[in-house]
C-alpha cells in the first residue's frame, strides 16, 4: 500500500470522521501530502553516497476561508502530515537534520481551494552539523517552485571560471539533450515538438476525456524554461496550487485542468 493511501486511511477515522466533512472543499489532505512529497524531492541535497538530506520544516499556506475551517484541527492534521513525510522519506532513503514539523498559515493572497508550500532544513542541537554551518543553523527557506536563495554568495577565485574561456557564462544545455514528457492518469506522453496542445477535442495533441476540460484547454511550450499557457478555457488552469493563465514549468510541476492532474517532467540526456 502506498504512503498517500495509508495517509488517507488514517484521516478517515480521525476525530470521528470530522475530516470527511471539513475537507469537502477544493483543498484535499492528499493534495497537501503530495505537495510535501514533491517539496522533499525538489529540495533533496546529496551529501554523500549514503546520505540525502531533505527539508524537515514545512509551512502550508492556505486561503483565509480554508485556514479558518482547518485551523481547529491543525495540530492533528500537522501530525498526520509529518508522519506521512517520515514514511515517504524512509521509502526514498532520505534523512533529516531535525524533527519534522508541518504548520498551517493564513495567506491573504490565495483564493479558496489554493495553497502554497514552503520548506526549510532546520538542524536540531543533537544533529550533525551541516556543511559550512553549525548545528542549529537553518538552510535557506524557499517557496514551492521558487529558487533557494543563499544567505551570502560564495567567494569565487579571481579570474574566469574553470572551463569557461574569458569568464563567459556557460552555454545552456542544448534543447536536443533535454527529454520532456507529461504524466496523465498514470500514462506517459512524450513531448517531441515545440508546442503541445491538450484538451477534450480529437484535434488536440493529447486528448483528455474530462467534462471539465475545454476542447483546446492549454498548451505547453518547450524552451528554457518551458511554459504552460491557458488557451481561453472555461475553467482555467491551476499550476502548482496557483490559478493562472501562464506559468513557468519545472520538473514535477502539476497542472490541474478540470478534474485532471497533469505532471510535467523533464530530464537531461
Amino acid at each position: 500500500m502506498g504512503v498517500l493511501k495509508r495517509f488517507e486511511q488514517r484521516l478517515e477515522g480521525l476525530v470521528n470522521g470530522t475530516f470527511a466533512k471539513v475537507f469537502k472543499s477544493e483543498v484535499q489532505p492528499v493534495e497537501i501530502a503530495g505537495a510535501l512529497q514533491r517539496e522533499c524531492d525538489n529540495n533533496a541535497t546529496i551529501w554523500n553516497r549514503e546520505r540525502t538530506v531533505v527539508p524537515n520544516d514545512f509551512i502550508v499556506e492556505l486561503s483565509t476561508p480554508d485556514f479558518d475551517r482547518l485551523s481547529p484541527y491543525s495540530g492533528q492534521l500537522g501530525d498526520e502530515l509529518a508522519n506521512m513525510v517520515r514514511e515517504y522519506a524512509k521509502q526514498q532513503r532520505y534523512t533529516f537534520m531535525g524533527a519534522i514539523k508541518v504548520h498551517l498559515e493564513k495567506a491573504d493572497d490565495l483564493d479558496t481551494g489554493l495553497y502554497r508550500v514552503r520548506s526549510r532544513t532546520l538542524a536540531s542541537s543533537s544533529s550533525q552539523a551541516q556543511p559550512g554551518g553549525g548545528a542549529g543553523a537553518a538552510a535557506p527557506q524557499r517557496a514551492a517552485g521558487g529558487p533557494a536563495l543563499p544567505a551570502a554568495p560564495p567567494r569565487m577565485p579571481a579570474g574566469p571560471p574553470p572551463g569557461v574561456p574569458g569568464g563567459g557564462v556557460p552555454a545552456p544545455l542544448p534543447q536536443s539533450q533535454v527529454r520532456r514528457w507529461v504524466e496523465i492518469n498514470g500514462n506517459r506522453h512524450q513531448i517531441s515538438r515545440a508546442t503541445l496542445v491538450m484538451g477534450r477535442s480529437t484535434e488536440a495533441d493529447i486528448r483528455i476525456d474530462d467534462p471539465g476540460v475545454s476542447r483546446k484547454h492549454c498548451e505547453i511550450r518547450t524552451g528554457s524554461p518551458s511554459t504552460v499557457q491557458d488557451l481561453g478555457s472555461t475553467n482555467g488552469i491551476v499550476v502548482d496550487g496557483q490559478r493562472t493563465t501562464h506559468a513557468t514549468l519545472r520538473d514535477g510541476s502539476r497542472i490541474v485542468v478540470g478534474n485532471t492532474t497533469i505532471i510535467y517532467r523533464q530530464a537531461e540526456g
